[in-house]
């Protein structure tokens, strides 16, 4: 890996850690430098500023599940395994991620990447439609308005994401939550 490789990971993993315990208003360039133990200068080489830093940390982080969720969507053929690990990924995902979480939380954090994170959740809203509408189509899943189930378990698991910044004991397992929503999708020849 090349220096400056290294030196911009070791300022975003600086930036992550003092966004994280300051929020993104008492974070400074200056303190993420010395966090990262290099010199304000150095910073700016790399970033231009203390939003651009932000933004590559949110990027990176949409990035880093949307390429989990593929690889493990990969290697999944059941509709209602495919379901679970969306939901298993994107919880576990938060849960290992929570500074990211708090960090998006805050009041400035909610506007700065504004469009960032609108095309992220729609990227990851049509992947959750496109596996349940694959299931609907495959005879696993019962018809349904594909629009208004796929908003339901998206904001379902939306909650939990933002509930880890306020409140852990409205958190439940991935398993409770897939077989609630697996529960109201799954076709059921008996009624």
């Amino acid at each position: 890996m090349r220096s400056a490789e290294i030196t911009k990971n070791r300022i975003v993993d600086a930036a992550r850690q003092v966004f994280s315990q300051n929020g993104y208003g008492d974070a400074s360039m200056r303190l993420i430098a010395q966090v990262a133990d290099i010199s304000v200068g150095c910073l700016y080489i790399h970033f231009k500023n203390k939003e651009d830093l932000y933004l590559t940390l949110m990027r990176q982080w949409m990035d880093d599940l949307d390429a989990q969720t593929q690889e493990v969507l990969a290697r999944v053929d059941d509709p209602a395994d495919s379901i679970r690990e969306y939901i298993n990924i994107t919880l576990q995902f938060a849960q290992g991620h929570r500074e990211v979480i708090m960090l998006q939380g805050c009041e400035l954090g909610v506007a700065l990447g504004l469009e960032l994170k609108r095309a992220f959740f729609c990227r990851r809203r049509l992947l959750l439609r496109a596996l349940i509408e694959s299931g609907v189509r495959s005879g696993a899943f019962s018809p349904c308005d594909l629009d208004e189930v796929t908003k339901v378990l998206f904001n379902t698991l939306r909650g939990f994401v933002f509930s880890l910044v306020v409140d852990d004991e409205a958190l439940f397992s991935a398993e409770a939550c897939s077989n609630v929503i697996l529960n109201g999708l799954l076709r059921r020849n008996d009624l």
